[in-house]
């Protein structure tokens, strides 16, 4: 391998197209530098790393965005001012002006059937080099007929060569997503050489079957005709083929991660005892809901299993989630062993521990937070306890991930609102216990598409009702010229025993202008609005212990209105609480509207949501409209897809969200759906890929996800 490596450096250009050398494994697209390839060099290959574009493969697999119709040619005499036209000339002679320092025209006389046009360029001299006097030229652009001549003012070109295919006029021509100092020309030249020279190198690896039963080209012709199509059509398949690729080979690896997991058998067993779970249950105020008693029952199987449990449970705002997982960590109880319940915020973890030690504290299950406000000697006293198993449930934030933290019996473990945790983070907690059994909660109801493909390892299970006696919550939709009146509608709710929310926006870009409009809006309200109510200010630059001494205080009702950033958003529960007002509504997705929205109400009885905002763009309209006529988090969910795309609905980023090539989530569902059918076909029938027809497959799932590893090795 070193020998041919040195002459690939030294050559500084990869294998030519159809040479094979199986003793080097740099003889495909997935293993060869940009770098590397014709036409590209050091300089443009780091331009290209801004797409994130590094090897020859990452090139071919930079799918077009879009593409204009330049196939039909047509005389620019009669066409209108500006109307978009490919023409015909043969250059007859070339001029060059500078009206001013910064600006070079060059303009060449095109001879064509009807008469002579012009041709113009705006600062690229250097075109002027290609237009000699009889080239044939093919253009595209804008037609200007300022000068009374009749202009083409150019966007593309090409010359007319037999020898050569045409790339930038005279067909469909595909457009990329570039970048400073990378031109539309440069990425098309690029991807053509890189067609050329290794398009050759890719066979196909999906089964045969599969593309006959969904009607998919192959790899090589999807690769050439989703680049350079003859035709509107012969992309459309392409493209659907790439769709199609991505899912299936999220969905493989989804579906071996979760078969590696069952794989490893867990260290420990729960007894039979249900002491503690039905006091636990007999000191309701409520019965268990239908859907509660399913997915206890759905847990409760996974639990009695040899294999460790990894469940999503999904459930809207207020289903009663917390309940599910209180029953759940009691089995370990019940067992002798521990649970940990992980939580991404200090007020949430505050709130789990209050809501868990109140009913658990009674039973005799010793219950404590680990955050990170604690003292040094509380904190080793506490971690003393935990490793000898004197603390039952555990409940922290990250703080839980710490090399110090140790427990005894480790057997389950909860995390809410997983979608704020990395995978990598998970990972370190699970490796505190024996393979203990994991329930990942979310009260951000998610789409199929997504979870299938954020969550695609895990079962799942929805809680798809509410508790009884739940009303609605009243959803209104307010200019910002009117939240006097609305501050007024607060004070008469304070007046009667109720208490409020008033929520600003906070986002990471601008964090320092969002804590100061929220200290002044609360200056403000104080001095203004609700200056006969008590109001506290809540942000997450607070430190720990004041933040809980303010929840404290608001559950405690010696609170009347919280002006708070987005720290209440998820698990904040306060019966009392019957109205939030949410300040630029416009600058929230509807996931976080809604979580917002389900911090009111929780006692029961009639709540309000004031959405406020400046309706400045058609998405931010349609979010407030789905907001006003329902309050399903899942509907909602689906909404926001569609609204926002996958980038930022439930934060999903953060927990390992592909990010995909050319695959829409809302727009490819079905595909995704087939895909993972596929998926669980091909492995149910081939556990291992060993059949002949799937080994491709299994290859190429192998190089694609080493692919990081072998580059560390190129340098």
């Amino acid at each position: 391998m070193g020998a041919c490596f040195k002459i690939l450096i030294c050559k500084n250009k990869p294998n030519p197209k159809g040479l094979t050398m199986d003793k080097d494994k740099l003889n495909h697209p997935l293993d060869i530098q940009v770098k590397y390839l014709k036409m590209v060099g050091p300089r443009r290959a780091e331009q290209l790393a801004r797409l994130k574009i590094y090897s020859v493969h990452d090139l071919l697999y930079h799918f077009p965005r879009d593409y204009l119709d330049r196939s039909r040619t047509v005389s620019p005499f009669g066409m209108a001012e500006g109307a978009d036209v490919t023409v015909r000339g043969r250059v007859l002679n070339v001029s060059e002006t500078r009206p001013r320092r910064n600006l070079t025209i060059t303009k060449a006389a095109l001879e064509s059937d009807r008469g002579v046009f012009y041709a113009v360029w705006f600062n690229q001299a250097y075109v002027k080099k290609t237009l000699r006097p009889g080239t044939e030229l093919l253009i595209s652009g804008k037609i200007d007929r300022a000068f009374g001549a009749v202009q083409v003012q150019v966007q593309d070109f090409e010359v007319m060569d037999k020898n050569e295919e045409l790339l930038h006029a005279g067909r469909i021509v595909p457009v990329y997503s570039s970048t400073a100092g990378l031109n539309q020309r440069m990425m098309r030249n690029f991807i053509h050489a890189a067609l050329e020279q290794w398009g050759g190198a890719y066979a196909e690896f999906l089964p045969q079957r599969l593309l006959d039963e969904e009607k998919l080209p192959s790899l090589p012709a999807a690769l050439e005709h989703i680049h350079f199509p003859t035709e509107k059509d012969s992309a459309e398949r392409s493209r659907k083929r790439f769709v199609f690729e991505e899912f299936l080979l999220l969905q493989l690896r989804l579906l071996l991660r979760r078969r590696s997991i069952n794989r490893e058998y867990k260290e420990h067993r729960y007894p039979d005892r249900r002491e503690l779970r039905q006091k636990y249950i007999g000191g309701l105020k409520f019965a268990l809901t239908v859907a509660q008693q399913r997915v206890v029952g759905e847990i409760y199987d996974d639990l009695d299993k040899a294999l460790p449990m990894n469940r999503l449970l999904q459930g809207d705002v207020g289903s009663g989630k917390t309940v599910v997982a209180v029953l759940t960590l009691l089995r370990a109880v019940e067992g002798g062993m521990q649970g940990a319940f992980m939580a991404p915020t200090e007020v949430l973890a505050e709130q789990h521990h209050l809501s868990l030690s109140a009913s658990l504290e009674p039973l005799g299950v010793k219950t404590a937070l680990l955050s990170g406000g604690l003292g040094a000697k509380e904190r080793r006293r506490l971690l003393e306890q935990i490793k000898f198993g004197e603390v039952s449930v555990v409940v922290g934030t990250q703080a839980l991930l710490q090399e110090d933290v140790r427990f005894k019996r480790l057997a389950v473990v909860v995390i809410d609102e997983q979608h704020r945790f990395g995978v990598r983070q998970r990972a370190v907690l699970l490796e505190k216990g024996l393979r203990p059994d994991v329930l990942i909660m979310t009260a951000t109801p998610i789409p199929r598409t997504l979870s299938l493909t954020v969550y695609g390892d895990l079962d799942m299970s929805v809680i798809d009702s509410m508790p009884p006696g739940r009303q609605p919550v009243r959803t209104y939709y307010v200019s910002p010229d009117e939240l006097p009146r609305v501050f007024g509608f607060v004070s008469a709710q304070v007046r009667s025993g109720r208490q409020a929310y008033v929520v600003c926006p906070l986002v990471e870009e601008s964090e320092k202008m969002d804590l100061q409009a929220a200290e002044e809006l609360y200056r403000q309200l104080v001095e203004n609005e609700l200056r006969d109510c008590r109001v506290a200010l809540l942000h997450g630059r607070i430190p720990g212990s004041e933040k809980e001494k303010v929840m404290g205080e608001f559950r405690a009702g010696n609170i009347d209105v919280l002006v708070s950033t987005t720290v209440i958003e998820v698990g904040v529960d306060v019966p009392n609480a019957g109205a939030i007002v949410i300040i630029d509504a416009d600058r929230f997705g509807l996931a976080q509207l809604h979580q917002l929205r389900g911090r009111v109400g929780r006692g029961g009885g009639e709540a309000h949501c004031i959405l406020a905002a400046r309706l400045r763009t058609r998405e931010a309209a349609e979010r407030i409209r789905a907001m006003k006529t329902s309050n399903d988090g899942f509907f909602l969910a689906e909404k926001d897809l569609q609204i926002r795309g996958p980038g930022d609905v439930t934060g999903v980023r953060q927990s390992g969200m592909p990010e995909f090539r050319l695959a829409d989530l809302a727009r490819d569902r079905e595909i995704l759906i087939k895909a993972r059918h596929w998926a669980e076909e091909l492995l149910g029938s081939d556990p291992d890929l060993a059949k002949e027809e799937n080994r491709p497959l299994k290859e190429y799932l192998r190089r694609f996800q080493q692919r990081t590893e072998n580059f560390d090795h190129i340098s």
